[in-house]
């Protein structure tokens, strides 16, 4: 008992140094770092992941972990700090996002098996910029040939970029490796046949939903599916306002006057709409619809829903 007493506490005492060091070198590399004009707002980091290796005293994989925790830390405080109400998944560049890339990078040259990095990259990356969400992913398979994520994570970039015929190839290349699952021959063969479909995207966001390891990835993957669910919404009341407008000569002066003829429609999967306690047709985030008038459609109270537009 007093040996394994012994062991714990040794082994205590390397954690608490491990933990020390990095506290005393990145205070080091902040009061080496040369002044940045007064504008700057990010700071660039002062040591390389492959040079850090050199200085880690075999404490990689802490210092892994302390740059991955600055990487999701950096887009919250981003996202909390954004004037903006409203922000636009597909292009987070006006964030000005340039150092989550470099802690990435860090990271996962500290410790090339970082899943997590790599999967957070392959998620919040293609808003930034789509080639290093590229870049990062191969690096993860280059570093882990035998992780068929990666390979999922891979396709999931190229189906943002609308190039589905690559992301085929790399979901069928991802569904050779042993233990592979089925999910991505059968996303393979769906990019060949239906890439750009709702019902593609629907399947991508579930699973990255399902899968997903932080917070953040989380959201994009819940927002993603209720931005479905929204399109699908104004699809079948577009069609109610057409039959409307056709027998009655006119748009309906709100939306609470088309609910009759809504009750016979059916969404996909099931779903109903969302009716408020004030009578209003909210959309999946529980801002009511507005009717545009002019042209006869329901459309996003953009200045309050979090739904993107498209």
């Amino acid at each position: 008992m007093k040996n394994g007493s012994k062991q714990l506490s040794f082994s205590l005492l390397l954690v608490a140094i491990g933990f020390g060091f990095i506290f005393v070198l990145s205070n080091h590399v902040e009061k080496s770092r040369p002044p940045l004009p007064e504008n700057y707002e990010d700071q660039d980091l002062a040591l390389e992941g492959a040079r850090l290796k050199n200085y880690s005293l075999g404490f990689n994989g802490l210092m892994a972990d302390w740059y991955w925790m600055q990487s999701l830390q950096y887009i919250g405080n981003k996202l909390i700090k954004n004037p903006e109400e409203n922000i636009n998944l597909e292009n987070l560049r006006p964030l000005n996002p340039r150092l989550l890339y470099p802690f990435l990078d860090t990271a996962t040259t500290l410790d090339p098996r970082f899943q997590a990095a790599y999967s957070y990259g392959a998620i919040v990356l293609p808003a930034i910029d789509p080639q290093q969400a590229i870049q990062i992913t191969e690096k993860g398979i280059a570093n882990n040939p035998q992780e068929w994520r990666l390979h999922q994570y891979l396709g999931y970039i190229y189906w943002r970029l609308k190039n589905y015929e690559k992301a085929a190839e790399v979901y069928g290349q991802g569904s050779q490796i042993p233990g592979s699952p089925p999910f991505l021959k059968m996303m393979a063969a769906q990019m060949k046949s239906a890439g750009g479909s709702r019902q593609t995207a629907r399947v991508l966001y579930d699973q990255m939903l399902f899968e997903a390891q932080d917070s953040q990835t989380r959201e994009i993957a819940e927002l993603r599916l209720k931005q479905l669910d929204s399109l699908e919404e104004r699809d079948a009341v577009r069609l109610v306002l057409q039959e409307f407008k056709t027998k009655q000569g006119r748009c309906p002066n709100n939306l609470s006057e088309i609910f009759p003829l809504l009750r016979s429609v059916r969404l996909p999967n099931n779903k109903d709409f969302r009716i408020d306690k004030a009578n209003n047709l909210v959309d999946p985030t529980d801002v009511p619809y507005l009717l545009n008038k002019q042209t006869c459609e329901m459309i996003l109270d953009t200045a309050k829903t979090k739904i993107p537009p498209q």
